[in-house]
């Protein structure tokens, strides 16, 4: 009992250990996003920095604190010049401050083809 407690309070304090258990590496880019969700009677607006992407999630560092398992919607402002890329739900894994990593859950199969062109460009842009 007493080293279940430790532990949850190390990966408190050092939310990167979440990271870790990721099966596929994210890439690290820099583009803007909106993030929206409804928390009972409030609706939550915020506006951040995608920091790395992967095909099933990315990580947030956004101007507005959400919560573990909080489902949020998300406009990604992609460097293509397009209109944002529409996720439509997307679960929050873990938080750090303002830093939060999200996991997608629904997302169109246009929208998941133009994820994935772009994350294949950027790893040959990386290579």
């Amino acid at each position: 009992m007493r080293q279940m407690k430790i532990a949850r309070q190390t990966a408190t304090r050092h939310p990167h250990r979440s990271m870790e258990r990721r099966c596929i590496p994210r890439v690290p880019v820099s583009f803007g996003l909106m993030y929206s969700a409804i928390s009972g009677d409030d609706v939550l607006m915020g506006d951040g920095i995608v920091v790395d992407l992967s095909k099933d999630g990315l990580g947030i560092r956004g101007n507005h604190p959400v919560k573990i398992g909080m489902e949020l919607t998300l406009f990604l402002y992609l460097p293509d010049g397009e209109d944002p890329l529409f996720v439509l739900e997307a679960n929050v894994a873990w938080t750090a401050g303002h830093l939060f990593g999200v996991e997608f859950k629904k997302l169109s199969l246009r929208e998941g083809n133009r994820l994935h062109s772009f994350l294949l460009a950027q790893s040959i842009q990386q290579a």
